[in-house]
């Protein structure tokens, strides 16, 4: 099982996870919000706020991924996307990363672009409410 940490507040990374969740069948991934209660009590080693600046995740080994590298391996635990390993190729893989970086810098104005919300509401886990 791959246990990914994301940012519940983030609209376009609820709108993954809600991918995720549709996709994973075999139940091969166990998704955890940053933001939720029980957080930090059981996880103590993630630190919540590098968390927040990049996407974690242990791997079934319990090796840490960040970045880009959590990303692909969740999709792959679930057998979708598989075209994403081109990104971890070495030429390839900087420039990723750097695209990356900058996403998640931007995501909540992104996300308001996108779908006019900068953030989900705490009270909400699975999904932002409507406006």
């Amino acid at each position: 099982m791959v246990t990914l940490f994301y940012d519940g507040y983030c609209p376009l990374c609820v709108k993954e996870i809600t991918l995720l969740k549709r996709y994973d069948t075999a139940q091969r991934l166990n998704l955890v919000d940053i933001h939720s209660d029980t957080f930090n009590n059981l996880y103590p080693q993630i630190d919540q706020h590098a968390a927040d600046r990049l996407l974690h995740a242990i791997l079934d080994n319990g090796q840490l991924v960040t970045g880009l590298d959590a990303n692909v391996a969740v999709w792959q635990a679930i057998g979708r996307h598989k075209w994403l390993k081109v990104l971890r190729w070495p030429v390839i893989r900087w420039f990723a990363d750097q695209g990356y970086f900058l996403f998640a810098k931007h995501r909540h104005k992104l996300s308001y672009w996108l779908t006019g919300k900068k953030r989900c509401e705490p009270c909400s886990k699975d999904h932002c409410p409507p406006r």
